[in-house]
């Protein structure tokens, strides 16, 4: 889909120096209980899951045996349980996942919590503020904190910094409607959203985030702990950081026309990546796209053809 400039000013405004709420009813929660429900996820995913302490969040990624994603989620140390926060809308699919890894030895129960609760995200420098004028906490990054049965976390590493909220169904309306009253812009549909993201060179669901790359090509490398044991894929993962093996990058591109997300990167007639995201800033008036590209053309400064254009790689984050 080719990007254009149509943008709602308001809403990318309030990303860049206010507060805009992204409404994500469509992710959902899941709830991991027992005694083994720590050590269940650290033998299959990628961060070190077993140091979290209560209140502490990590994003972790659960890689295939061949070291490709297969999902992106949030763990949330709680105690004497785990929630996780899928980064898409996959939690059907991630649920049964980890229901069919449990073991008959496993002291672990895989539960929905999705229909009871809802997600949103407020964003912007602003979002602070406006929580703590409607009462809600503001945890340091990477914590969470809960007041009311609302989960507040607060995530500066991954996604556009913001809070995730967890918000009961209940109390889901009212939360949104203190949010706007408070002066919180709600983003109507995802292109300011999208643009702020590129712009952040943050990667996503469905674009950077998907089976064809592993979390170290896809801009997710700090979510592979290096001082882990083993879990699917660690093998793969743990040579390509020890010995400089990785063979392409997330990158950021910027054009006078508009990229389009799926586009071919070439040099010299040759396919060295692709075109994941693309979208237009209105702070750097282009266009600007992610890609992961091959080495050694995804070095900065390097000149690469995309449908005919000549676009040049740049180092990411573009602000």
């Amino acid at each position: 889909m080719t990007i254009t400039t149509t943008i709602d000013k308001r809403e990318y405004t309030a990303l860049h120096s206010g507060a805009a709420l992204h409404l994500r009813a469509d992710r959902g929660l899941l709830q991991l209980t027992g005694a083994d429900r720590v050590d269940f996820v650290q033998r299959m995913t990628t961060n070190n899951i077993v140091i979290l302490e209560h209140g502490q969040s990590a994003v972790t990624v659960l890689t295939s045996p061949i070291a490709r994603i297969q999902y992106v989620f949030t763990v949330l140390q709680r105690g004497d349980l785990l929630w996780l926060l899928p980064a898409g809308d996959d939690v059907e699919q991630l649920s049964r996942h980890l229901r069919s890894q449990i073991f008959f030895m496993d002291k672990v129960k895989v539960e929905s919590l999705s229909e009871g609760f809802r997600r949103m995200r407020l964003m912007g420098p602003d979002a602070s503020s406006l929580l703590t004028e409607i009462g809600l906490p503001t945890p340091s990054a990477e914590w969470f904190a809960e007041q009311d049965g609302i989960v507040v976390l607060h995530q500066a590493a991954f996604d556009v910094p913001g809070y995730e909220l967890i918000v009961p169904v209940a109390e889901s309306e009212a939360v949104q409607r203190r949010l706007l009253d408070a002066g919180a812009m709600l983003l109507a549909d995802e292109d300011a959203y999208t643009a702020r993201r590129v712009e952040l060179g943050r990667p996503a669901p469905g674009h950077e985030l998907v089976e064809e790359y592993n979390p170290l090509e896809a801009g997710l490398a700090w979510s592979c702990a290096e001082n882990k044991g083993c879990y699917t894929g660690q093998e793969i993962i743990a040579r390509q950081i020890t010995y400089d093996k990785v063979t392409k990058t997330l990158v950021g591109l910027r054009n006078d026309d508009p990229l389009a997300a799926g586009a071919e990167v070439k040099l010299e007639g040759r396919a060295v990546g692709a075109v994941t995201s693309a979208a237009y800033s209105p702070t750097l008036e282009g266009h600007l796209a992610l890609a992961v590209i091959k080495r050694p053309h995804n070095s900065a400064g390097t000149v690469v053809d995309i449908n005919g254009q000549q676009v040049t790689v740049i180092q990411l984050p573009f602000l």
